[in-house]
C-alpha cells in the first residue's frame, strides 16, 4: 500500500511540473508577443516622429511644387500641391506634416503672409482709387 501511495504521489508531482513547464511555455510565448507587439509599437513611433506636424513661414514656388522657409531657407518638396494652389509664388505660414527622410511636407493649412496681405489691400484700394477717378 506505501507503495502504490508513493506512486501516486510520484506521479501527482510528475503532472504538475508538467503544468508549471507548459504553463511558463505560455508566458514566454507572451513575453514575446509582448516584446513583437512593443516592436511594432517602436516602429510606429520612429514614423510618427519622422513626420512632425510644423507651422512654418516661407514662400511657395512658381510652379506650386517647392516650399522654402524663411528660417533656415531650406526647400521642401510639396506632397500635396493642390493644397497651395492660388498661392504659387507668394509668401504664406503652412501647417503642415514634414517628413524629413523624404524632404517633404504634406500641407494641411496656408495662410498669407502678413506682407502679401498688405500688398493685396493697397493693390485693392488703388484699383479702387483708379476706378473712382
Amino acid at each position: 500500500m506505501s507503495k502504490a501511495i508513493c506512486r501516486l504521489m510520484s506521479i501527482c508531482f510528475l503532472a504538475a511540473s508538467l503544468a508549471a513547464v507548459a504553463q511558463s511555455g505560455d508566458a514566454m510565448k507572451q513575453d514575446t508577443m509582448q516584446q513583437g507587439d512593443q516592436m511594432k509599437h517602436d516602429d510606429m513611433s520612429a514614423a510618427n516622429m519622422a513626420k512632425k506636424s510644423v507651422s512654418v513661414s516661407g514662400k511657395v514656388s512658381d510652379d506650386g511644387k517647392m516650399f522654402m522657409s524663411d528660417k533656415d531657407n531650406k526647400n521642401w518638396m510639396i506632397s500635396n500641391p493642390d493644397a497651395v494652389k492660388g498661392h504659387e509664388g507668394h509668401h504664406v505660414t503652412v501647417k503642415g506634416h514634414v517628413d524629413a527622410a523624404k524632404n517633404e511636407i504634406h500641407i494641411t493649412s496656408v495662410k498669407i503672409g502678413k506682407d502679401e496681405m498688405k500688398n493685396t489691400m493697397n493693390q485693392d484700394t488703388m484699383k479702387k482709387n483708379e476706378m473712382q477717378h
